[in-house]
């Protein structure tokens, strides 16, 4: 019974190290990630940063296009692409009459067709799509260093940063009368959520990588009312998808940044039924309410 489960779980992490290797990436990326998914879902971003892992497919493209198959290039490439769609819907947002959705929905939608674009032109883009559509088993002990690098910003940036995000979440308006680093921490937090979209993509894609920023923040929200809670949940069920999905993926054959993000949307799923907010506590309320 223990060998079954030693195999079942924990043996393709002991006997290969590809899966070491993708497993210590997902959690460096599970660190980064989860922590602004949580404060996207907070500020009513979440769609944010799907558009926004969308916008990073030119950069990508264009640094592949330089460079071949370059990890350096490639994120450089969507750091900039990401960045200016960002920051340009951001900065818009505060001198035009369009709010910062519909700046970020118009920028998206250009760089997206220009991502595609480039993409179809290259005789060479299977490779490219292979990238861009999750190869977290391919990850090297380069992308692991970026991977821990971009996760080691995120952490300082958002320990330097917790207070005004906090204030801003609950009450923007206050931050804005009180204090001039509303508009500041709004431009690094974008920026925070472009960096680590692209650390994203070089593990499951940009289609997908926003998935584990937002599916355990969401998740998590069944299950905790304050912020630290919050954060804690919402990181042990990233971990907890991360290597399910990894197992899944390796047991059953199947493409592997896919199953991850299958995995917590199944965690999602659980959560909103049976978590301390999730709909089986309601249905059983109403059911008492009923009978009494």
């Amino acid at each position: 019974m223990l060998e079954m489960i030693y195999q079942a779980l924990f043996a393709p992490f002991m006997d290969f190290g590809f899966m070491r290797r993708a497993l210590v990436g997902c959690i460096a990326l599970s660190l980064s990630a989860t922590p602004v998914g949580v404060f996207l879902m907070l500020r009513r971003m979440s769609l944010t940063g799907d558009a926004i892992a969308h916008a990073i497919l030119p950069g990508a493209a264009l640094g592949y296009m330089v460079a071949g198959l370059s990890l350096g290039a490639m994120t450089l490439g969507g750091l900039i692409a990401g960045w200016v769609v960002a920051l340009l819907s951001g900065g818009l947002a505060r001198i035009t009459v369009l709010k910062e959705d519909a700046n970020l929905a118009v920028f998206y939608l250009l760089s997206l067709a220009l991502g595609v674009l480039l993409v179809s032109t290259q005789s060479r883009n299977i490779d490219l799509l292979h990238l861009l559509f999750g190869s977290v088993l391919a990850l090297d002990n380069e992308a692991l260093v970026l991977l821990a690098g971009i996760t080691t910003v995120t952490l300082l940036l958002l320990a330097v940063f917790l207070r005004p995000l906090v204030l801003e979440c609950l009450d923007p308006d206050f931050l804005r009368r009180h204090s001039n680093i509303g508009t500041t921490t709004h431009l690094v937090f974008l920026a925070l959520v472009v960096l680590n979209l692209v650390a994203g993509f070089q593990a499951l894609g940009t289609l997908m990588a926003v998935g584990i920023m937002i599916l355990p923040a969401t998740a998590a929200r069944f299950w905790a009312r304050q912020l630290d809670q919050l954060l804690l949940v919402a990181l042990g069920i990233a971990l907890l998808g991360c290597w399910l999905g990894l197992l899944m993926s390796w047991h059953l054959d199947l493409p592997t940044g896919p199953a991850i993000i299958l995995m917590l949307g199944s965690l999602h799923i659980f959560s909103l039924f049976v978590g301390r907010d999730g709909l089986l506590k309601r249905w059983l309320h109403s059911g008492k309410h009923l009978k009494s």
